[in-house]
């Protein structure tokens, strides 16, 4: 697919194209409740109500407005949040850092290993993953990074946390499980810090798919977003209790957070927390499940 034909498959989504928008800035004289209305509608294709909020989404918009709490910044911030999660469990957890950086211009590539991802701190989706350094474009790299810290990833979704995060670029390794080919990542589904539901995602690259199971391991009949293989055999880790707590002693006791994890052999690493999944507008079939997470949720009175 050439960049043209990718441009025009970018533009026939008129979600893909408001999330564009609004990340360069161009709504900023939306109000937040008006503007995260908006996004609702076009997204889910229905109207967001608030009054009260009834489903897992709702409350997240809900909680998107009400609940702005300043220590929400250091728990977006990939960088920042190393340390709160050090302190609690020890570096071991976390992947090495590699360098911090200000600018895309002044990443040091020569001491980069041959294999590594970088992150930008301060937003979703600014990443960059080298498999091999003998073949990587190291110029569009730059340019990409470049153009994500000039962006703040608030003004997309109205997520207030990343409102005020410091814009940088950090180095990892790139890191892959027993499979040997990719990184499942595990996201833990927390009500008040205690862990609820579990989300593997896999395939990234091949055909995006996410399965879930309880806190026993047992596989959840239904979607969000992404589809689920219920096919596709993803064992319960050995050390699962372990993990458990491992997840409920870092995640901060908030109506909702995702925890995300990585596993490779009994190995946990951190990887990062996100207050508002999928920004509060992902699909899930059967809907009534949308109700059911929404039970979960307990809203702090305001």
């Amino acid at each position: 697919m050439t960049r043209l034909e990718k441009a025009l498959k970018y533009l026939r989504n008129p979600a893909r194209i408001f999330f564009y928008l609004g990340l360069k800035g161009h709504f900023k004289f939306i109000p937040d409740e008006l503007y995260v209305r908006i996004c609702y509608r076009i997204l889910m294709g229905k109207r967001l109500e608030l009054d009260p909020p009834r489903t897992f989404n709702e409350k997240l918009q809900w909680l998107k407005l009400h609940d702005r709490r300043p220590e929400q910044t250091r728990w977006v911030d990939k960088y920042e949040v190393r340390k709160f999660v050090a302190d609690l469990v020890g570096e071991e957890h976390l992947f090495p850092l590699l360098g911090v950086w200000d600018r895309a211009e002044d990443v040091d590539w020569a001491k980069l290993p041959d294999r590594f991802v970088l992150k930008c701190t301060h937003d979703s989706g600014g990443t960059v993953i080298c498999p091999d350094k003998r073949r990587f474009a190291a110029r569009a790299a730059r340019r990409k990074l470049a153009a994500c810290l000039k962006q703040n990833y608030y003004w997309a979704g109205r997520e207030w946390a990343y409102k005020s995060v410091r814009p940088r670029i950090i180095a990892e390794p790139l890191m892959v499980d027993d499979s040997g080919t990719e990184l499942k990542d595990y996201k833990f589904f927390c009500f008040d810090g205690e862990p609820r539901l579990i989300q593997v995602d896999f395939d990234r690259f091949s055909g995006h798919k996410r399965n879930l199971y309880d806190l026993g391991w047992r596989y959840q009949p239904f979607q969000i977003l992404f589809p689920t293989d219920p096919g596709r055999v993803i064992p319960r880790p050995d050390n699962l209790d372990e993990i458990l707590a491992f997840v409920r002693k870092i995640t901060p006791k908030v109506p909702f957070m995702r925890t995300d994890l990585y596993l490779i052999g009994k190995r946990i690493y951190f990887g990062e927390f996100t207050l508002h999944h999928g920004g509060g507008a992902e699909k899930f079939t059967p809907e009534t499940y949308d109700e059911t997470l929404g039970t979960w949720i307990r809203l702090p009175k305001t």
